[in-house]
């Protein structure tokens, strides 16, 4: 596959030139975190700004990186293309050269363009959608498995630990949510299982009687939900008493906010997320930090985000100069070790391996993995 290149070798000269004759620009590093501080999935930033926060901080209090104090630039995208677009221009004008971020794939995509343009290094700990890296970019990375990772395994549990008779697929018309829901469709019907329904809600929707009505019709006897937890929570609560099924989806409903909304509906919603690094022997001491800031360390996107941290620190410490598009040849060339294992990126900028864990969720917040 041909990489693109965000910013030409006269651009990335000048740019070092600048730096080098600027000794106040020498003073830091700047990490962008951008990622939905407001909104209806702001807890999922919220995991995504601890994580970051705390590698940024653990990396300075072992002296920064090439020398240079870690500086975070915090922005809010609302989980919004249009607001990212925003916040992708805001870390351009500040000279921000590395982003974590952006958490939701339908926002990471639009912004990804700009820091494409820009020539900035940007890692996802959280947007899932494939279509973000398959456009070639050479500065566009990601620490968390794709949804041609998680739709797949999604699908199998339901084929083969299941065993449903009439299938709904539901999705919420976004690209994350429409994308996994499609893969988890189309690797459902690869697999014999009789798909009845495959129907998009509108994000911010409110009564869903209507769809839990054609599913009382369709004898529909399980639900994959293909979105975020505010809606399927609603669902979950508007279908309790009137519709016998057992539901799934994807990280972006794994929040004990989802309890919130659905009470007790939510007991017994299967959920893939990734592996609980939080419980990892490895990660008992960065575990209890967290803890002692009184932060959970145990949200899907605290420790991905954590890691894309650590990679941009330890791709620049190994390149030895402060320059994103020689530091992203050396995160294709390179292994990291991290707090979600050992991190070593395609040709894409996708990880090689990542994998994706079934859990059952409970009315009080707490999951279990399925064996």
């Amino acid at each position: 596959m041909k990489l693109k290149f965000g910013k030409t070798a006269l651009g990335a000269a000048v740019s070092l030139a600048l730096a080098v004759n600027s000794p106040a620009l020498l003073a830091e590093i700047k990490i962008g975190i951008a990622g939905p501080q407001s909104g209806p999935v702001a807890q999922y930033g919220d995991m995504q700004f601890s994580g970051a926060r705390m590698a940024i901080q653990r990396i300075n209090e072992q002296g920064g990186v090439l020398g240079e104090k870690l500086v975070a630039v915090e922005a809010d995208d609302a989980c919004e293309p249009k607001q990212a677009n925003a916040v992708a221009n805001k870390m351009v004008n500040e000279g921000v050269k590395y982003v974590v971020g952006h958490l939701c794939s339908s926002s990471t995509q639009p912004a990804s363009d700009i820091y494409y343009d820009e020539g900035i290094l940007m890692v996802t700990p959280a947007a899932t959608s494939p279509e973000i890296t398959d456009r070639g970019y050479d500065n566009i990375f990601r620490t968390i498995g794709l949804d041609s990772m998680q739709g797949p395994a999604a699908a199998d549990f339901i084929a083969e630990k299941i065993k449903p008779k009439r299938v709904a697929v539901i999705h919420d018309k976004q690209q994350y949510g429409e994308g996994i829901a499609t893969t988890v469709r189309d690797r459902l019907k690869e697999k014999g299982v009789n798909v009845v329904m495959f129907e998009g809600v509108t994000a911010g929707q409110k009564d869903f009687s209507p769809l839990i009505t054609r599913m009382r019709q369709e004898n529909v006897d399980f639900v994959y939900y293909g979105g975020y937890h505010p809606e399927l929570g609603l669902i979950l609560r508007q279908a309790e008493s009137s519709l016998d099924a057992r539901f799934m989806g994807p990280e972006g409903v794994g929040n004990p906010d989802i309890n919130t909304i659905a009470g007790d509906a939510a007991e017994g919603l299967y959920v893939t997320l990734p592996p609980s690094f939080d419980q990892q022997e490895e990660n008992k001491e960065l575990a209890k930090a967290f803890k002692d800031k009184n932060e959970d360390p145990s949200g899907p996107f605290v420790l991905t985000s954590y890691a894309a941290v650590q990679v941009l620190a330890d791709a620049i410490e190994k390149t030895g100069e402060n320059d994103p598009m020689k530091v992203a040849e050396t995160m294709r060339e390179m292994t990291f070790d991290t707090p979600i294992g050992t991190v070593e990126f395609d040709e894409k900028g996708d990880l090689k391996e990542f994998q994706f864990v079934v859990y059952e969720w409970h009315s009080d917040g707490s999951k279990t993995p399925v064996e």
